[in-house]
């Protein structure tokens, strides 16, 4: 059982306690029903306390959260570890490994791992991921180790990508265009009136005039949302057969998750990271004539 400690501040000296709970401690109303039923779920200097009730500054609260239920099966895997605490780890995918299980394809996927990582360490835990990569983007993605700090983490990471393009791509700019699901397909997306509001900003780092080396930033965490905006744009990414026709540059698409940053739900600190660009992107830009020891030190 999960055992997490608040101090109550000043400026809720006088509220009820789910007021707390709800707005500084980021507690889903779900998890405060579930914590009522849990004896000792909730207690205020170690004693229990209903949430109507009303607290004072200095306080301390505890919440003791549930066990979880693991849902998926682990399988044991390398797993690059970027980042890890009590109630965060953060892992550096490599590419071509799918994200979560999906019907049809048996191979085993990082949920699958991290379910496996947390299992060998005797804290048996699902796999909740704050942030999304495609199978063939490789980078940095952030799991949560409980629901609580999964729902408290409502600024979601801010994250930073490298891109290999096809074309000369020069200069910078910000791609404001609704992303929506094409007709006939549930998985390609495509540029479109009726579809969610998605921004993109792009800053062009260097080019032969056969492909190019962005830096991009997502304000939005839309499906397919870079590898979309890129090829509306006219510099779809190398290798991306589904929104581009490259198979010879690279045999999975130019992506990666290079920087994450997020403000930590718990403690309250910023938290930076940085994964260096992977070899097989690497030696594209090798290739290319591009590549700059600097480029592993992303902005």
């Amino acid at each position: 059982m999960s055992l997490f400690t608040y101090i109550v501040p000043p400026e809720y000296d006088g509220e009820m306690l789910q007021t707390f709970l709800r707005r500084e401690c980021g507690l889903s109303y779900r998890m405060l029903v579930k914590l009522k039923r849990v004896p000792g779920g909730m207690t205020l200097d170690g004693q229990p306390w209903r949430s109507i009730d009303r607290i004072r500054a200095g306080q301390t609260v505890e919440l003791r959260m549930p066990e979880d239920a693991v849902r998926i099966e682990g399988e044991a895997m390398p797993l690059s570890v970027a980042y890890e605490d009590d109630y965060l780890l953060v892992v550096d995918k490599p590419p071509y490994l799918a994200v979560h299980p999906s019907a049809g394809k048996p191979e085993p996927t990082l949920a699958n791992g991290v379910v496996a990582y947390f299992e060998q360490q005797g804290t048996p835990l699902s796999f909740r991921p704050i942030n999304r990569l495609d199978r063939n983007t490789s980078g940095l993605l952030v799991a949560a180790k409980s629901p609580h700090v999964a729902f408290a983490m409502a600024q979601k990471p801010e994250k930073a990508y490298y891109a290999i393009l096809l074309g000369a791509l020069t200069g910078e700019g910000v791609i404001d265009q609704p992303i929506r699901v094409k007709e006939g397909s549930c998985i390609t997306r495509e540029v479109g009136e009726g579809g969610k509001d998605s921004l993109t900003r792009w800053q062009a780092l260097a080019t032969d005039g056969e492909i190019t080396l962005a830096r991009v930033v997502i304000e939005t965490g839309r499906t397919h949302q870079i590898r979309v905006h890129m090829a509306w744009l006219g510099y779809p990414l190398a290798g991306d057969t589904m929104y581009g026709t490259d198979e010879t540059v690279m045999p999975r698409h130019g992506l990666h998750c290079a920087r994450t940053t997020f403000i930590h739900p718990i403690t309250g600190d910023r938290v930076a990271l940085k994964s260096p660009i992977p070899p097989d992107m690497r030696q594209v830009l090798e290739t290319h004539g591009l590549w700059r020891d600097d480029w592993d030190i992303l902005p």
